[in-house]
């Protein structure tokens, strides 16, 4: 099973407190390479192309002028510019001799941050530090390379003539003055590829962003923020179909090395917060542990995950008090924090229930930190892991708690009525979506919704003792994840579903197709567990075709729901989300 190098804990959560902990040690591996870049977009001209495209010329690769945008700019994601873009800062070009005093922060200014932070304490440093990601930098992101090799500032014509990653933000330097180079590169590595990772749509509120001002005075959430940015870095260096996975391609700065030693910290660190935690310590523990799961799914889907998080829901249930904040708060300077808060235990749910569907039963506790209406997740899908609709997660949870009684088929019959449309035209957007972007999540919706309809009959067939044919939901779900093909951004999100088909796929057509399925999903989020789901498929598919082929006419063909029992008896626990 692929998966890098662990540190088990055994045993790191009981009631919310740290118990004796021992962790194994680890080697790190030293890889070299060049570093991979990001990319930005801008807004680009649709007349057609008579000279090589301005991108080809600054990548100093000869352009095909086959239109626009060019065949290479577009096999390589970059956006193909005829001319070089202006830049515009807060109403100044870059170009202008302006731009130098709009972008400095007045006298005024500094003098009033340091007052602030010599009598705010350690809130009002992280409000200052959050006012200085947010409003002071640039709007453009160096170069990865550029960072690593010390460039801690662009002049103007450097900033003018790069082709920027795709990043709402830059960190301000004086935010990360304390930094070494490589930790800035992996900070600005998870502000740029991380944080719209594990989102459904990235924005400005994005509550993953949010983290950054608190890691940046937390040493243990801030190790746990640099080793999923290593991690992810780290896996550019493997592909989809790589069989032994001691073999790695070239990847920059040592990133393996780099994520096994930021992940010791943080595991470490992690440890002593919650032996030591303070009500101050409470928040940056809970994000360091909630970011330890996403690391799960980067490295194989099937390590600490459920510890992880079994220990935050541990901690939420402890500190209720932490998401009952005064609204007086709520529309505050402690707005911000709250928002964090209940995202974290929005997406510990939805982790929690989805996660629940494939482990063995009553591995995962219920989330008693929920039972609070007020607490009760709401659909955002700019502050949302996955984008599952919460009414399906409701009756999955219901359904996962059933596998071992006997259900009738409310739940079913409930989620058949569930309308995707009026989901995804009634949720709350800053701005009124296109008919494009409803539809998108429609299928996202659908995808959910008919995973969940083949998982509770498969329920109920257990419990029943009968055989129920799924061919057409089968068939509609996999039109539904080939719906999705267009919208990377949502297409990152449909693990789920993709397993729960191929787990009822019967045609070799259909295999295939959501094998495809697989490797693209993997090209989008370099998560290992996806490269474990395709495994656990393809040798599920063999020992089926195998068990068709072997049994007589006479004798009992092996039940179709066995799999939502047999996925808990893999000898690993997987999260395949």
């Amino acid at each position: 099973m692929p998966h890098a190098a662990r540190i088990h804990p055994h045993s790191l959560y009981a009631r919310g407190k740290a118990v004796s902990t021992t962790w194994h040690g680890f080697e790190g591996l030293t890889i070299r390479s060049s570093d991979p870049t990001g990319r930005t977009t801008f807004p680009m001209d649709t007349h057609g192309m008579n000279d090589p495209c301005y991108t080809c010329r600054r990548r100093r690769i000869q352009c095909d002028q086959s239109g626009v945008p060019c065949a290479k700019c577009d096999k390589s994601g970059f956006e193909c510019f005829q001319q070089r873009p202006l830049r515009w800062v807060k109403g100044v070009t870059l170009r202008s001799k302006f731009h130098d005093s709009v972008l400095r922060p007045s006298a005024q200014t500094k003098h009033m941050s340091s007052k602030l932070r010599s009598k705010g304490g350690d809130a009002q440093v992280l409000i200052d530090d959050l006012a200085l990601v947010t409003q002071l930098m640039p709007a453009s992101l160096q170069h990865h390379q550029e960072l690593s090799s010390g460039a801690a500032a662009q002049t103007l014509e450097d900033t003018e003539n790069t082709l920027v990653v795709a990043s709402p933000r830059k960190l301000s330097d004086q935010a990360t003055s304390h930094l070494d180079k490589t930790s800035r590169y992996y900070l600005d590595y998870y502000n740029d590829r991380i944080c719209k990772l594990f989102i459904v749509q990235d924005s400005d509120s994005n509550p993953l962003r949010s983290l950054i001002p608190l890691a940046l005075h937390d040493s243990v959430l801030m190790n746990a923020v640099l080793t999923l940015a290593a991690r992810h870095h780290a896996n550019t260096g493997y592909s989809f179909r790589q069989q032994d996975t001691s073999i790695i391609l070239p990847v920059p700065m040592n990133a393996n090395r780099d994520a096994l030693s930021y992940k010791y910290k943080a595991i470490q660190g992690l440890t002593s917060s919650v032996e030591h935690a303070t009500s101050i310590k409470h928040d940056t523990t809970l994000a360091s542990i909630f970011l330890l799961i996403f690391l799960d799914l980067l490295e194989s889907g099937s390590d600490r995950w459920n510890v992880h998080l079994e220990g935050a829901k541990s901690l939420i249930s402890c500190n209720k008090s932490l998401f009952e904040l005064p609204s007086s708060v709520a529309y505050g300077p402690g707005q911000t924090m709250l928002q964090i808060r209940d995202f974290i235990s929005s997406q510990i749910y939805l982790i929690g229930v989805l996660g629940g569907t494939f482990v063995r039963p009553k591995l995962l506790t219920k989330f008693s930190g929920l039972q609070q209406p007020e607490l009760l997740p709401q659909d955002i899908v700019e502050q949302s892991f996955l984008g599952c609709p919460v009414y399906l997660l409701d009756a999955i949870q219901n359904l996962s708690a059933q596998r071992d009684i006997i259900a009738d088929a409310e739940g079913i019959q409930s989620i058949q009525k569930f309308d995707c449309y009026k989901w995804a035209t009634t949720l709350p957007r800053r701005q009124v979506p296109s008919h494009r972007e409803i539809t998108n999540l429609c299928s996202l919706a659908s995808s959910y919704k008919l995973g969940a309809v083949i998982y509770g009959r498969r329920v109920l067939d257990a419990c029943k003792g009968d055989d129920t044919s799924q061919a057409e939901l089968v068939g509609e779900l996999i039109m539904t994840i080939g719906s999705l093909q267009n919208d990377d951004t949502l297409f990152k999100c449909i693990l789920w579903p993709i397993f729960v088909a191929g787990l009822e796929s019967q045609w070799t057509s259909q295999r295939q197709f959501l094998g495809q399925c697989l490797e693209r999903f993997w090209r989008l989020t370099l998560c290992f567990n996806v490269i474990n789901a395709a495994k656990i498929l393809n040798t599920y598919w063999q020992e089926k075709d195998h068990h068709s082929q072997s049994s007589t006419p006479s004798a009992s063909p092996s039940p179709s729901s066995q799999w939502i029992f047999n996925m808990g008896r893999l000898g690993q626990d997987w999260l395949l989300i």
